[in-house]
């Protein structure tokens, strides 16, 4: 269920995004700059409200630059498909952006002394990191590693929701989000690091390693 609802949620944001990229490849904006631009927005949501205490107004502005990473993706498929250079550069801002969002996450929680929170925060960026890294792995053996409950865009809505209720006055919500977000990133290195087993059980010679 949860992945059918997953799928569902992409495609309509890809409806939505496709006019957007169409309308940015004719004005000559290139996927590159759309993904540097994007890593930029989330470094000033992130650093510049979010780690002062401005949960709302950074946890907004984080979410809008984050989509540009299904709007880049969108604008490389239309104009054939993503160049090596593309890609390396898209996951490399990628890791820049979540360190940015979740050290934030961190700094503040720190200045509020909440320091088991500060724990939950920087296992989140731990683990996320890990997340991304057996999927990079796996398909660097020529595997795939398209599995798991909280990828990086459902692992930033986590966060992002658990920031705006608690700037909107939620107590808790923001040190709940990081726990439940540490909880599943787990879980998903686990789903994944299955996945790849068994994938590779049959891939080696006797079907074991």
């Amino acid at each position: 269920m949860a992945k059918i609802f997953q799928v569902s949620a992409r495609a309509g944001m890809t409806r939505v995004v496709e006019p957007v990229a169409r309308g940015l490849l004719k004005a000559g904006v290139t996927p590159n700059t759309v993904t540097v631009a994007g890593t930029v927005g989330v470094l000033v949501g992130a650093l510049g409200f979010g780690a002062r205490g401005h949960l709302v107004t950074g946890a907004l502005i984080v979410t809008v630059f984050a989509l540009t990473d299904l709007l880049d993706g969108t604008m490389a498929r239309m104009s054939g498909g993503s160049t090596r250079f593309g890609a390396f550069l898209d996951s490399s801002m990628d890791r820049v952006a979540d360190s940015a969002v979740f050290g934030a996450v961190a700094y503040w929680l720190a200045t509020q002394g909440d320091y088991p929170s500060v724990a939950a925060a920087l296992l989140c960026l731990a683990v996320g990191g890990l997340v991304s890294y057996v999927k990079a792995r796996a398909e660097g053996l020529g595997m795939t590693c398209n599995v798991g409950i909280a990828e990086r865009t459902e692992r930033l809505l986590i966060v992002g929701v658990g920031g705006l209720l608690t700037g909107l006055g939620v107590d808790r919500a923001l040190p709940i989000a990081l726990w439940l977000l540490a909880a599943v990133s787990v879980f998903t290195v686990g789903q994944r690091m299955v996945h790849v087993h068994r994938q590779a059980r049959q891939l080696e010679p006797g079907g074991q390693r």
